[in-house]
């Protein structure tokens, strides 16, 4: 219990002097053109990054500055993955922030105002610092997870723990998490309803 005590501390200090970035205000119009590459993954249903195999994320009415965040890690290196580098290491800034504005357009996640902490399991309690009991984030710097592929969010917490995606608060958090904790997560954020999306694209 200690041990999850000071991990939350660590965590609220790491949400506090986490670094944001400006408003992504994107052309909504101009990134669903850009999209058209992205749809190729993220605009299928239940489509499967094929090794390692798991679900490609939802991406439809995740917020926009997180959208610019996840490229600007792909591009960067700081989230490792061949396909989304390579694709990101070619986008200007304005590039994302447009392609952002189309995705997070496209199907907006509402809160549930009467969802507490406690209706989260205990292993999934402390996230709802950062990504709300509804799992819709509380500040637009952080990812939505309602709707999300469980086996998805499994992935991204490994990640996180092994260190071959790196943040300074969710490496503080996953590193604190068992096996069984990242399981117990993915599946409550996941079955939450309504939530992100399969991106639809454009006629």
């Amino acid at each position: 219990m200690r041990s999850r005590a000071l991990a939350l501390a660590s965590i609220v200090a790491a949400v506090i002097n986490h670094p944001t970035i400006a408003a992504a205000e994107g052309d909504a119009a101009r990134g669903a053109k850009l999209a058209y590459t992205c749809m190729g993954c993220h605009g299928i249903a239940n489509y499967k990054n094929p090794y390692p195999t798991y679900s490609v994320p939802k991406v439809a009415g995740q917020s926009a500055e997180y959208i610019v965040i996840a490229l600007t890690g792909y591009k960067t290196g700081t989230r490792g993955h061949g396909t989304m580098h390579s694709h990101a290491a070619t986008m200007s800034d304005a590039d994302m922030k447009d392609i952002a504005a189309f995705f997070a357009g496209e199907a907006k996640v509402e809160r549930k105002p009467n969802m507490t902490a406690a209706a989260a399991p205990k292993a999934a309690q402390v996230c709802v610092a950062c990504h709300g009991a509804d799992g819709v984030a509380l500040l637009p710097i952080y990812p939505t997870l309602a709707g999300q592929h469980a086996d998805y969010l499994e992935r991204a917490l490994h990640e996180y723990r092994e260190g071959s995606r790196k943040d300074p608060v969710m490496s503080t958090f996953a590193g604190q998490l068992k096996d069984e904790d990242i399981g117990v997560i993915a599946q409550y954020f996941s079955g939450l309803e309504p939530g992100l999306a399969t991106a639809k694209p454009k006629q």
